[in-house]
């Protein structure tokens, strides 16, 4: 019984067919969850929504694209081109040297030259610094091997040792072969006048910038004009030959010439230095200039520098101090004075003042040099005498107005614009002090109470002397080649402030002074020269005067019947007691006068 009821279950449950071999309820489950997965594996169709926000991120970045593409190719496109060239090609500038400056006659004042500098690296040497030094000194002539040595205990590396090595010592010293010792070229700015030419041209430091004289007044003027080379190179950095230019190594020739005479200039040193060295002076100055258009033909200061060597000089001696000190010019102004009164009418050429040797201004006395008066003089006479009251005197016939007036139209107070830096403008009072006060006026009749410069005075006489123009003083003619052609020149101006018919009055009264009057020093037998003399006390830093302080000088102008040339004469401080104008500065003239007429084949007056 339990066999066959057993086979009949299994019976049922194996039967495929019988419709009670799975219950009802699971079969409708397995239904449901077949039908679920199928549903799960179909595609869910996308929202338009997210369809248009991809069509348009993709246009905005077409968009971008296209804007990018159009700032390169078009707005941008000059700056890439730039910057492609820059990286393909290189900017090169070459070792351009300054321009060389010359004198008048084309001799070199200025150039640069090649030379070499000795550097040693104690910290590579192989040898002992003994041994190194004991290599070293005997090419280095003026340097012991101990000097040397002490040399090398300044820092480890980069020790200059020599500057300024010609080219045969520096092959001596690289044959060595010794390391840490380097020689290295350089050029640099060579002066073969030495100290003869400074106070005109100048010098240049070590880092090649002008610092006095021409050198620093015409720095851009120096400078050759020669503009930056691009060159190709290839990807690896070299530059491409054939994009070399021809004339690489070619600037302009050019060279700055002056109006200055160095053989005039030579001479005009010796003279002065034998004068300064015979009164024991503090120092002394020469200017000799072409009144016919202001060209210096020579300018000295002594004691002076060697541009070679600037650095061992005092500072106070590498500034030029006749445009940069001024100084009261006493007598040497009288015959400008004499031009305004001629100007003015209130006298005449044969005009007589009497002299008593005594004048007094607002309870000042005032007294010729001489302590004694000269009676009735005429004009030329007091300029002869160098009397100081006659020109009192003469000079109160003037409005005080009129008179402030015509000293400001000699422009005593505006710079003479030299070509030259460091230039200062001269002082004259202020015109309320001058009006109000006798004295002023009386101090101004000869010379005093004003201030100008060297310079300033040779400017003033020079219109005496060209028939009253003012002319501008100046050292530079102009560029030019090789050959001597003249491609540029500067422009200087020129004004009328004297009438031609007074300078030519005023001129032959400074004969008389050289041929019967204070200035006979600088007479030459067949010359006809005019001249003044002056001895001017030196005002003190806090007003008044200095004791036993002058300064003297000689003032000239040559030929009289055709003047051209004005020549000026200062010696500051001469020691002694007959030290005056036409004792100490006259005789200088006197020689550099000689030399002028040497030079420029003045030929004897008629």
């Amino acid at each position: 019984m339990r066999n066959s009821r057993f086979k009949q279950r299994s019976s049922r449950s194996n039967s495929p067919s019988s419709p009670k071999s799975v219950p009802r309820g699971r079969f409708s489950r397995r239904i449901g969850t077949k039908t679920q997965s199928s549903k799960k594996n179909q595609p869910t169709p996308l929202p338009k929504f997210r369809l248009l926000m991809v069509w348009g991120v993709l246009a905005l970045a077409m968009l971008g694209l296209s804007w990018k593409i159009y700032q390169l190719q078009i707005v941008q496109s000059q700056e890439l081109k730039e910057k492609a060239r820059s990286q393909q090609t290189v900017n090169i500038r070459p070792y351009i040297p300054r321009r060389s400056i010359i004198d008048s006659e084309n001799n070199i004042l200025a150039t640069d030259r090649l030379e070499y500098i000795l550097y040693v690296h104690p910290i590579q040497f192989k040898l002992t610094q003994a041994e190194v030094a004991a290599k070293l000194s005997p090419i280095l002539e003026d340097k012991t091997p101990q000097q040397i040595i002490e040399r090398f205990k300044e820092r480890k590396t980069g020790i200059p040792i020599a500057r300024g090595l010609a080219e045969g010592v520096a092959e001596r010293l690289k044959a060595l072969k010794l390391d840490g010792v380097e020689v290295n070229e350089t050029y640099r700015r060579f002066y073969p006048q030495e100290n003869v030419m400074a106070d005109v041209v100048g010098f240049v430091d070590n880092e090649r910038q002008g610092q006095a004289g021409i050198e620093l007044s015409q720095e851009k003027l120096l400078e050759r004009d020669l503009m930056s080379l691009y060159v190709q190179r290839t990807a690896l950095g070299s530059i491409m030959p054939t994009s070399l230019p021809s004339d690489l190594l070619k600037s302009n020739d050019w060279r700055v010439q002056l109006t200055i005479d160095m053989r005039l200039q030579r001479s005009v040193r010796s003279a002065l230095q034998q004068q300064l060295k015979k009164f024991n002076a503090k120092r002394g100055a020469v200017i000799v200039m072409d009144a016919t258009d202001g060209s210096l033909l020579s300018l000295v200061c002594e004691p002076t520098f060697d541009p070679n060597q600037f650095y061992k000089s005092k500072v106070e001696l590498l500034k030029n101090w006749t445009v940069s000190d001024l100084y009261e010019p006493g007598s040497t102004f009288k015959p400008l004075n004499i031009a305004l009164a001629l100007e003015a009418g209130v006298i005449e050429p044969n005009t007589v003042i009497f002299d008593s040797g005594l004048v007094t201004v607002d309870g000042w006395n005032i007294f010729n040099a001489s302590k004694t008066g000269n009676g009735s003089i005429n004009i030329a006479e007091v300029l002869q005498t160098s009397s100081n009251v006659a020109m009192v005197q003469i000079m109160r016939r003037l409005n005080k107005e009129d008179y402030y007036k015509r000293l400001q139209k000699l422009e005593i107070n505006q710079k003479t614009e030299i070509d030259l830096p460091g230039e200062v403008s001269g002082r004259l009072k202020n015109k309320d002090i001058f009006m109000s006060q006798g004295i002023e006026v009386a101090t101004a009749s000869f010379g005093q109470g004003f201030s100008l410069t060297p310079m300033k005075l040779v400017q003033l006489h020079g219109a005496l002397a060209n028939g009253g123009k003012l002319v501008t003083p100046h050292l530079v003619k102009g560029l030019v080649d090789v050959e001597g052609t003249l491609h540029w020149k500067p422009n200087y101006e020129t004004k009328q402030i004297i009438s031609p018919k007074v300078t030519k009055e005023v001129v032959e009264m400074m004969e008389t002074v050289v041929n019967t009057g204070s200035g006979k020093a600088a007479k030459i037998p067949g010359y006809r020269i005019g001249g003044k003399t002056g001895t001017a006390q030196k005002a003190g830093p806090r007003g008044g005067y200095l004791p036993n302080a002058k300064i003297t000088s000689f003032v000239s102008i040559l030929p009289i019947e055709s003047p051209k040339y004005v020549v000026l004469v200062v010696v500051d401080e001469p020691q002694g007691g007959n030290t005056y104008g036409s004792t100490v500065a006259a005789p200088v003239a006197k020689l550099v006068i000689d030399t002028l007429i040497s030079l420029k084949g003045i030929p004897p007056s008629k």
